[in-house]
């Protein structure tokens, strides 16, 4: 096919070249040059495609010359006139003359594309009687059926005539891929230890290829799901996946996909996609198509040699033969397998070709039954709830080792289950499975049990033979002793003079329990070690007895409870400093209490102003250990004014409440002034910063008028002032102001609120209202629902919202409150 039929236009005509910024114009020389450059890429591109339809051509003639019987120049004939009464090129013919002959994978994927050209077809008389749009479908899809046929034979082309994998993934990428939209291919080879080597690429940066040049064993990359998954993985998007591949910082919104490239069971390597744009499923033509050019690939990678570093021996790895020989130098019982296939070339079973010399079948069966048998057909519940023979297939596949420890095997002997338990171990080996099993010996199990429990116990055992003078001790014991395990064991009756004499009461009193009652005893003592370390023991023993019922040994244990007892002794001491420390804490609290409440009752003597009620209440925290620094103030100032305020101080404790004092004292005596209550604010924030050692603090501070029934306020990160006036309760809008001593200097924000008779207004701390659970919105509008029903009197309002306060904070909590008329 020349150039001039595959771009559809005259071979001399050059493509416009428009003008831009830069003053490239199709007569200016660089126009020129670009012109010449973009005809002499396609002609490239033309004559190679040309090149590959002509090995495609010659292969569809030698098909042709052994089916007719002719020769070379009557099959070309043949081949060119058969075309033409088909309406086809002699490059689409020859494809369809290949894949009829081969009927391989590639002719299976052109088969569905056909498939769906004949339903569109079919479909077409039912949806346009006129033959007008879906006859233009029908073309189109048998268009794209006989494209796909072509696309792939061109590729298989291409990929068996290139000399390596570099070569393989560009003819990919050309020929199949880049139609699809894909602009990259990756061609991963799998190593023997499950590793991935990067042996071919196409459409990534040199820079980037070399970097993924070697991806190590257990790293989870795309290519990776593809290997240990065994089945196509489609990608919408990498970024979405969060997966590292190679390519992610070019095409980082881009689909991926990764097709194992495997054959008769066994996964040579992986075949990796790039798209630069998220991509959308793929109907299943188009995934059959990606799975043919896999397989194409893994015969490729069938032959891939890995190359080796400078100085590297090469690795060579072991036949059957030699495996065999392997197998039967190990000590425990071990199964060469190699693979069997079936008709298709699919993997079906493993055959077992040698079982070593150690092997125990759990059947209990010869070695001459197990041997030269298939896996399932000898040990048919392998394919059951253990998944060994998935594991040995995947192992197969892959190539990645697997091991497992207390493995349940069951063989069937005379239809009746019997199971093992066991350790795995299995591994490839060139074309060879090595499965290594080691059946769990129940004494040696739980001897092995008891050796670990008397280390992490810190026990070691004894026995004396009395007649005899014979005694034996476990090493666990020659090392609580401190003696070498080539030294003469310590005899009972020369225990006292390896303990510390103040324990030689307790040990004659266990001895002659021991010996002379003949009864169980028990003691504890100061071991004296030769290297001088003085470790704390407790002895228990126990008489046998003979027949004729006369002491003939003594068996024991020693422990060593030195960690126990020093920590007894350390915890008694930590008792006395909790109690101690406990004492002062109490006697804190109640000082720091004491001082609240002299500085600020909880209830407040009556202020008298004229047409106004005031009221104060303050809650002391739960726990006598939180005392806080909220405070209060409701005092009438010389210009006539009331000083209403509340603030909460950070923290709890003395620091908190001398803070609080502070505070407070300070406010009462910037009030008398006369400055407003964004002012008064601002000159206590230079206290709280300067005065108090950095403390912070919220407060809201206001000045009412009774004369004019205004309330001029300010706050200082404090929630704002409630309103209650008839049926409905409202915090006042919020003005702007930062807590105390966040900052050197600030500023307030002042606002008025008109009151009128019957009016409430209430100012509250946080321990009001806070709970752990929910937001400070939601408790907010809780007050306001609590606050609606107006009692009485001020003082029944206060008591009441203390009583259904929903606060489970145990904090303290300060309410001032006012009613007017």
């Amino acid at each position: 096919m020349s150039a001039s039929e595959r771009s559809g236009r005259p071979a001399g005509d050059v493509p416009h070249v428009g003008s831009d910024p830069a003053g490239l114009t199709p007569l200016s020389p660089v126009g020129r040059l670009a012109a010449t450059v973009d005809r002499l890429s396609r002609e490239v591109r033309a004559a190679q495609a040309e090149a590959e339809g002509r090995a495609l051509i010659e292969l569809a003639k030698g098909i042709l010359v052994a089916r007719l019987g002719c020769g070379p120049a009557e099959a070309a004939r043949q081949l060119a006139e058969l075309a033409e009464q088909s309406q086809v090129t002699p490059l689409e013919f020859a494809v369809d003359v290949i894949n009829q002959a081969a009927r391989d994978r590639m002719s299976e994927v052109t088969d569905a594309f056909l498939a769906a050209t004949a339903a569109v077809r079919t479909a077409g008389p039912e949806e346009d009687p006129d033959g007008g749009g879906t006859a233009g479908a029908g073309s189109a899809a048998e268009a794209a059926a006989e494209s796909a046929a072509v696309r792939l034979r061109a590729a298989e082309s291409g990929a068996l005539a290139a000399d390596d994998t570099q070569a393989v993934a560009d003819a990919l990428l050309e020929q199949a891929l880049r139609p699809l939209g894909a602009v990259a291919v990756a061609i991963w080879a799998a190593g023997y230890d499950g590793s991935l080597t990067l042996v071919g690429s196409a459409g990534f940066p040199p820079a980037e290829a070399a970097r993924w040049r070697y991806v190590p064993p257990d790293v989870a990359t795309v290519a990776r799901c593809g290997l240990t998954e065994r089945s196509g993985q489609w990608f919408a998007s990498l970024a979405e996946t969060g997966l590292p591949s190679v390519g992610r910082h070019q095409y980082p919104d881009g689909g991926r996909v990764a097709v194992p490239a495997g054959t008769g069971g066994r996964i040579h390597g992986v075949l990796e996609i790039a798209w630069p744009v998220p991509l959308a499923p793929q109907p299943p033509q188009v995934v059959r198509q990606v799975e043919a050019l896999a397989e194409l690939c893994a015969h490729t990678l069938e032959s891939y040699t890995p190359p080796r570093e400078p100085g590297q021996e090469p690795r060579v790895m072991p036949d059957a033969v030699e495996l065999m020989d392997l197998a039967d130098g190990l000590h425990d019982p071990a199964l060469v397998l190699v693979p069997h296939l079936d008709a298709a070339g699919r993997l079906a079973d493993f055959r077992i070709q040698h079982v070593n010399k150690r092997f125990m079948d759990p059947a209990g069966r010869p070695r001459a039954v197990v041997g030269g048998a298939l896996l399932l057909e000898a040990y048919p519940m392998a394919a059951g709830d253990s998944e060994l023979f998935q594991s040995v297939e995947r192992v197969y596949a892959t190539g990645e080792p697997f091991r497992a420890r207390h493995l349940n095997l069951t063989a069937l002997v005379d239809q009746v289950p019997l199971s093992a338990v066991a350790d795995i171990s299995v591994s490839r080996h060139g074309n060879a499975v090595l499965l290594i099993w080691r059946i769990e010996d129940e004494t040696a199990r739980l001897a092995s049990l008891l050796q670990h429990a008397q280390r992490l116990g810190r026990i070691g055992g004894f026995e004396e033979n009395l007649l005899t003078g014979e005694i034996t001790w476990n090493g666990q014991l020659f090392d609580l002793y401190g003696r070498p395990h080539t030294s003469t064991p310590v005899p009972l009756e020369e225990l006292a003079a390896h303990a510390h004499p103040d324990d030689a009461v307790a040990i004659g009193r266990f001895l002659r329990t021991l010996l002379h009652h003949r009864r169980p005893a028990s003691a504890a003592f100061r071991l004296r070690r030769p290297d001088g370390v003085t470790r704390h023991v407790r002895v228990v023993a126990e008489p046998v007895l003979d027949t004729d019922d006369r002491l003939l040994l003594v068996r024991g244990a020693c422990q060593d409870i030195s960690a126990q007892h020093w920590t007894e002794v350390a915890l008694a001491a930590t008792r006395d400093q909790l109690a101690h420390t406990e004492q002062q804490a109490i006697e804190r609290a109640r000082l720091t209490l004491q001082l609240q409440h002299a500085i600020m009752p909880p209830e407040q003597a009556p202020l008298r102003v004229p047409d106004l009620q005031v009221a104060v209440r303050y809650r002391p925290a739960e726990t006598e250990q939180m005392v806080g620094g909220d405070w209060y103030d409701a005092v009438m100032l010389p210009s006539g004014r009331v000083l209403l305020c509340v603030g909460d101080v950070a923290g709890h404790g003395i620091a908190a409440a001398t803070s609080m004092v502070v505070l407070r004292n300070a406010l009462r005596g910037l009030a008398v002034t006369g400055a407003g209550p964004g002012q008064l604010l601002s000159w206590l924030n230079i206290v709280a910063h300067h005065l108090t050692g950095g403390v912070t603090a919220t407060a809201v501070c206001g000045l009412y008028d009774p004369a004019r029934r205004t309330l001029r306020w300010a706050r200082a990160g404090h929630l704002p002032p409630v309103l209650v006036r008839g049926p409905e309760a409202r915090p006042l809008p919020l003005v702007r102001g930062m807590l105390l001593g966040a900052v050197a200097e600030a500023a307030y924000e002042e606002a008025e609120a008109q009151l009128a008779a019957g009016d409430t207004l209430l100012m509250y701390t946080d321990g009001l209202i806070e709970r752990r659970d929910r937001p400070v919105e939601e408790a907010l509008t809780q007050l306001l629902s609590t606050v609606r029903p107006t009692p009485h009197t001020l003082d029944q309002h206060l008591d009441r919202l203390l009583t259904y306060s929903r606060s489970d904070t145990d904090d303290d909590t300060c309410l001032v409150g006012i009613r007017v008329g």
